[in-house]
């Protein structure tokens, strides 16, 4: 426990940090955590037996990271049509392919794909979380962070102390929906707080966003047990004393990050 509790002091003081010094510590540090996320993700299926084009799934996670924070950057008509060298990049994990001897070839093309969506998707809308007005603004990202945070914490010490009924057993025994509701009451009750610092939106707007991180952020955790039981493994990785792998701390950023995203996209351009 006293591992757990210095390695997690750190780690919030470190995701701290990469949004309180500026866009390009911003950038450059959730650039360099999507792809230490990414080697995470083909790590675990290479232990699974499958082989991902890691390669050429790098490559395409840099350059899919990269123009789509140039285009939240500084938006220029010019820089989506860079978007189609994303048909030659793509490409490359099939031509990879070509040069390895496997059993199942399209097995790992998809795994290669399906890391590029699991994990760099989500940080590319969290990068473009910053500049949903624009000009960078630290207030949104850090708040769905303290959001996502808030959530866990309140799950897991809701549903250590009187959960009961479970949430999906399949997948998670230890959640459950007395955690569940919880984790997404605190969360909101943090959401709210937030509207008072940061005014950018009306109290029910961060409430809103607070309880979208609750549901899908707990339907990401999900998914990444799915995802570890089918290859046998019970943590990520050991990256993190304490608590797993970076996918273990990341499981519920995956999938919140693009709904809080869509949501704050339609809410501030209504």
């Amino acid at each position: 426990m006293k591992t757990r509790a210095i390695t997690g002091f750190f780690f919030i003081i470190v995701m701290l940090g990469s949004v309180l010094l500026g866009h390009y510590v911003f950038g450059g540090f959730y650039l360099l955590l999507s792809l230490f996320c990414l080697h995470e993700f083909y790590g675990l299926n290479i232990k699974s037996g499958i082989e991902p084009n890691r390669a050429a799934g790098f490559v395409n996670a840099i350059f899919i990271y990269f123009i789509f924070a140039l285009i939240t950057f500084h938006y220029k008509p010019e820089y989506l049509e860079i978007l189609f060298l994303l048909t030659l990049t793509f490409s490359a994990v099939f031509i990879q392919e070509l040069f390895k001897i496997a059993v199942a070839p399209f097995t790992n093309i998809a795994y290669t794909f399906a890391g590029l969506i699991f994990v760099i998707i989500p940080f590319t809308f969290f990068h473009a979380m910053a500049f949903i007005k624009g000009g960078f603004n630290f207030h949104f990202p850090l708040a769905f962070l303290l959001m996502l945070w808030a959530n866990d914490t309140g799950a897991y010490l809701v549903g250590r102390a009187i959960g009961r009924t479970k949430l999906f057993e399949r997948h998670s025994p230890k959640k459950t929906w007395e955690g569940f509701i919880g984790g997404v009451a605190i969360s909101a009750a943090v959401g709210f707080v937030i509207s008072i610092y940061f005014p950018e939106l009306p109290w029910k707007q961060w409430v809103s966003i607070a309880i979208l991180i609750g549901c899908f952020g707990t339907l990401g955790d999900l998914v990444e047990s799915m995802f570890k039981r089918s290859i046998n493994i019970k943590d990520s990785g050991g990256i993190l004393p304490g608590h797993g792998g970076l996918l273990d701390r990341f499981d519920g950023f995956l999938m919140a990050a693009p709904i809080v995203y869509t949501y704050l996209y339609f809410v501030v351009n209504a």
